[in-house]
């Protein structure tokens, strides 16, 4: 999506606008108004009709399978790469069809917030990271608290020399105990303000965005006390594995966050860039020591009857692993830490209808990640090279087309109403879409059981 390091410089200046709550129950221009509730209501009916209708065209293919693995077998695999995908996909496009962003109450707010920035190894991002704060179109004061994580480079060096460089209240800590976790922790002491912002050392921030992300927290109602910023990739033109994973932040995980943001339950407020009420992260005893510590506060906070919020338009841009075995590493983590927040709070102990759906969907992705390994890339074998269209043939196409719809869906709204807001530009990244709708699945499904095996088998948890 362009050079993002020259675009994002250039922003918008937010207009104040008299806002509305987009909780009061009032009618729209067109005179119709949909509550959340019969939003969620319409998007699962839908969703279960297409799963029936899917059930009912696809008996020939239960037939001939059960004729192989026998009945039993037959729906689990069916079940695996067709039925339940099939009903998610359903479920997000009619979520991000129906979804109408609420609009900000509050464009320009003057509150004081602290931005803690946990750092181990960061020598060569880490002043990028600081400048980007400092260039922030802001007008409350943004009081920056670095933890240097026990680093063996010059982290604590070019924090310093930002130091002197910026006028930024930076205070530089140091955690000698490993973990991000700890880190962020030791910062918490420091924090003084109503409102707290994570942010990763290696990431940098639009303009416009920490306004953004203070903006939708104090236009939201008293219960919301967390918002996740929109994550972006900054060096997509690195290599293929880089360009896939520019399509997957911009639309797999926008989408996500979209539909859970939708239904006041986002179910990460993600360490990399989110903002929350100093309060609750107190009460809730901070971030716990887990490899997933931003799942398991973002779950808890959610246990309290608190709601969580996704601001599309709070971006900030991170630099993604390179290399295979770097993102092995990266999205194993991201696995483990789903598990970790299942175990931690359980998804039938939520307080909301809303949130037990959303987390208990969570549940369902081990299985649909182990059918994609076991099941549907084996079939994808026996089609292309031996013919045999036992579990990859044509009834996939039902499947196929509602992941399409929801990208494209994500796409033009992430294009005309937050890229072409924010003054930047989407990247004509074909091989990059290409190569992420053919094969990304391929990879991340197993890479993401061998993080859920880790987890159940409580091997060493690597932070990097």
């Amino acid at each position: 999506m362009s050079n993002y390091d020259e675009e994002i410089k250039k922003g918008l200046d937010m207009e104040k606008v008299d806002y509305k709550y987009y909780d009061n129950i009032k009618k729209s221009k067109s005179n119709i108004y949909i509550t959340t509730t019969q939003k969620f209501i319409l998007s699962l009916i839908l969703s279960c009709v297409w799963m029936i209708f899917s059930y009912n065209i696809s008996k020939p293919w239960i037939h001939d399978l059960s004729e192989i693995v026998g009945p039993v077998w037959s729906f689990i695999i069916i079940s695996g790469v067709a039925y339940v995908p099939g009903f998610m996909n359903a479920f997000l496009v009619v979520s991000l069809l129906l979804d109408k962003q609420p609009i900000r109450k509050i464009s320009n707010p003057y509150e004081s917030v602290t931005l803690l920035i946990a750092a181990y190894n960061e020598e060569a991002g880490i002043y990028d990271t600081l400048r980007y704060v400092n260039e922030q179109r802001y007008n409350g004061k943004i009081n920056i608290v670095v933890i240097d994580n026990n680093s063996s480079d010059e982290t604590a060096s070019e924090v310093e020399r930002a130091k002197k460089d910026f006028d930024t209240n930076i205070t530089l800590l140091k955690e000698t105990k490993p973990g991000k976790f700890n880190a962020l922790n030791k910062g918490l002491k420091y924090v003084k303000t109503k409102y707290v912002i994570t942010l990763d050392a290696d990431t940098i921030i639009h303009k416009d965005a920490i306004n953004n992300l203070v903006s939708r927290m104090v236009s939201s109602p008293d219960d919301v006390c967390a918002v996740a910023g929109s994550m972006l990739v900054r060096n997509s033109r690195d290599n293929i594995l880089a360009k896939m994973q520019e399509w997957d932040y911009f639309l797999s995980i926008a989408s996500i966050k979209r539909m859970q943001g939708l239904y006041q339950g986002t179910l990460v407020a993600q360490g990399a860039f989110s903002i929350y009420k100093t309060d609750i992260v107190r009460n809730l005893g901070g971030w716990a020591d887990a490899i997933g510590e931003d799942i398991i506060l973002t779950w808890k906070i959610l246990s309290q009857n608190k709601r969580v919020y996704f601001e599309p338009k709070a971006i900030a841009f991170t630099d993604v692993p390179t290399k295979l075995s770097h993102f092995a590493k990266q999205r194993s983590r991201w696995a483990r830490g789903m598990i970790e927040g299942i175990r931690e709070v359980k998804p039938w102990q939520q307080p909301k209808v809303f949130f037990k759906f959303l987390t208990g969907i969570d549940l369902l992705i081990p299985y649909m990640d182990f059918s994609y390994t076991f099941f549907w890339i084996p079939g994808l074998i026996l089609a292309v090279f031996f013919h045999k269209y036992y579990i990859v043939g044509p009834m996939m196409i039902f499947v196929l087309p509602l992941t399409l719809v929801s990208f494209y869906i994500l796409y033009r709204y992430q294009a005309y109403n937050v890229f072409k807001d924010m003054n930047l530009k989407v990247r004509k990244n074909i091989l990059g879409l290409t190569l992420f709708l053919l094969t990304y699945q391929m990879i991340m499904s197993p890479v993401s059981l061998y993080g859920y095996m880790q987890e159940m088998l409580g091997l060493k948890r690597v932070w990097k």
